[in-house]
């Protein structure tokens, strides 16, 4: 059962993380780097995510009480801001056309917000404060590492997955896993509004 709960999380967070939209920024904003390059940045994006990932998840719960948040409440507006982000997928809409130099782009704009971004946030926020055992914590907190090192891989073998998909697959595959990521933000409203109105 647990091992079961602990694939269901991974699949979730690493489809929140939106992998393959990712990978098609990625490549686009390193495009004139040489590949020992792309190797380093791939490293930094995954550890920033990883840092920034684990900080919001962590420290949601505190989040909500400081600002009197009911969970409820910020799982509808989490799951809008999800929602709104796979349509952007979708509709084939990203901030990647600007050029990319040689200074950093590992942290920003890879790591927040292109993977980290207000959705992702919401939903680890959300799961933070869902998990009410530790066992919960240390479940989603592996399914969390295992989803951002998957992404980190996936990064760091950007030329050969270019290859293996072609340029029409990274056409494709955010739209795809935008799919996806709609049903997760669908699951998540109805969920706070199923809640909110006591609709059990």
């Amino acid at each position: 059962m647990e091992l079961q709960t602990f694939v269901n999380y991974y699949l979730k967070i690493f489809f929140i993380l939106t992998p393959f939209f990712v990978l098609s920024a990625f490549l686009s904003l390193t495009r004139d780097f040489q590949d020992f390059e792309k190797k380093r940045i791939a490293l930094k994006v995954t550890i920033a995510v990883m840092i920034s990932s684990f900080v919001i998840y962590l420290f949601g719960k505190y989040i909500f009480e400081l600002f009197g948040i009911t969970l409820d409440a910020f799982r509808i507006g989490a799951g809008t801001i999800l929602f709104l982000s796979a349509l952007s997928m979708l509709s084939g809409n990203d901030d990647t056309a600007g050029q990319a130099s040689n200074h950093d782009i590992a942290v920003v704009p890879l790591a927040m917000p292109m993977t980290v971004g207000p959705g992702v946030i919401g939903v680890l926020l959300v799961m933070g404060a869902e998990a009410s055992s530790v066992m919960d914590k240390l479940i989603i907190g592996a399914a969390l590492f295992l989803a951002v090192v998957s992404l980190g891989i996936i990064l760091y073998l950007s030329t050969i997955m270019k290859r293996l998909i072609g340029e029409q697959g990274l056409v494709i595959l955010p739209k795809i896993t935008g799919l996806f990521v709609s049903a997760i933000a669908a699951q998540i409203i109805f969920t706070g509004i199923q809640n909110f109105l006591n609709l059990h």
